[in-house]
């Protein structure tokens, strides 16, 4: 796990991902295997929804769902159509974790080590990955499935949610999801959650900053739609550098936090989307953004023909 930590700090971009060899870029999100994928994913106008899709499983986080949630994360990442993702999932759960029965002396510790060591890195693939990625939660959350949603940047859940680290009840501490519930929510919610394993309501988990917005349950498409289109709506170059830098100065003193943005702030001025920015600004016009001028290019380049 130590050399886990390292690749992930040591490295930047979607370059440390490529070489991980749980998650190879070549497999697609649309492939599938023998049986049904645990994950669904489809994508229309920017947005990737993903949907988990196991159930009758209260969909678990196994294997098989982590890898398939990984390649449905990876797959063209790079791609400039791609602006922003969501994950949801079918059923009254959200997700339950991790599947206890992958868990048993009957595997070995080392498939034991791949499973939470997938699970990391799907968590830290999420942060590191170059478009917003929004958890869309209609249900139970709890132990891995908690921190997922932790772990995304925007959560938004309705009014019926819940969310637990329960692990302890059964005598495995969720030290895992701890990761990110600790990094989200203040030290002595997250250790309350942790050791009790009391579930906590979506207006407690709003209070504590676990999740962006709570609605009722009939609006809860609509009201992530609505955010995940006014992302996709805006620079996605411009939308990858604030998320990265983001993330980025988080851990730094303030000073230093303040030279990383400073540098940031320059490098957004010299691209392309920041200057038509700021000159649609000034000249009082909507901009358009390098992506749409693309696309409208083409649009009459295919007209010309």
């Amino acid at each position: 796990m130590a050399a886990l930590g390292l690749r992930a700090f040591g490295t930047k971009g979607l370059g440390w991902l490529r070489r991980n060899p749980w998650a190879p870029l070549s497999a697609g999100f649309c492939n599938r295997g023998p049986g049904p994928r645990p994950t669904s994913a489809r994508q229309r106008e920017g947005i990737r929804n993903i949907v988990l899709s196991d159930p009758k499983k209260r969909n678990a986080l196994s294997l098989a769902m982590l890898k398939s949630l990984q390649s449905d994360l990876l797959h063209e990442a790079d791609s400039k159509d791609l602006k922003v993702v969501i994950i949801s999932a079918e059923g009254p759960v959200f997700s339950s974790g991790h599947d206890l029965k992958e868990l048993t002396d009957e595997q070995s510790p080392d498939y034991h080590a791949e499973v939470f060591q997938t699970c990391s890195e799907v968590m830290m693939l999420i942060q590191n990955h170059p478009v917003p990625v929004i958890a869309m939660v209609n249900g139970l959350a709890t132990a891995a499935g908690c921190q997922l949603v932790a772990s995304c940047d925007i959560a938004v859940a309705s009014d019926k949610s819940s969310f637990a680290t329960p692990g302890v009840n059964i005598g495995l501490f969720c030290s895992t999801p701890a990761v990110a519930l600790g990094r989200t929510v203040p030290r002595k919610v997250a250790l309350e959650m942790l050791f009790t394993g009391e579930p906590i309501s979506a207006q407690e988990a709003l209070l504590h900053g676990l999740l962006s917005k709570v609605v009722p349950e009939e609006q809860l498409e609509e009201e992530t739609m609505r955010i995940a289109k006014k992302i996709a709506s805006l620079s996605r170059p411009v939308v990858s550098l604030g998320k990265a830098t983001f993330y980025k100065q988080l851990p730094q003193d303030l000073r230093t936090a303040y030279y990383l943005t400073s540098q940031t702030m320059v490098d957004n001025v010299a691209l392309r989307d920041g200057q038509e920015g700021i000159k649609a600004f000034i000249q009082k016009r909507k901009p358009i953004w390098s992506h749409d001028n693309a696309a409208a290019l083409g649009f009459s380049e295919n007209q010309n023909k």
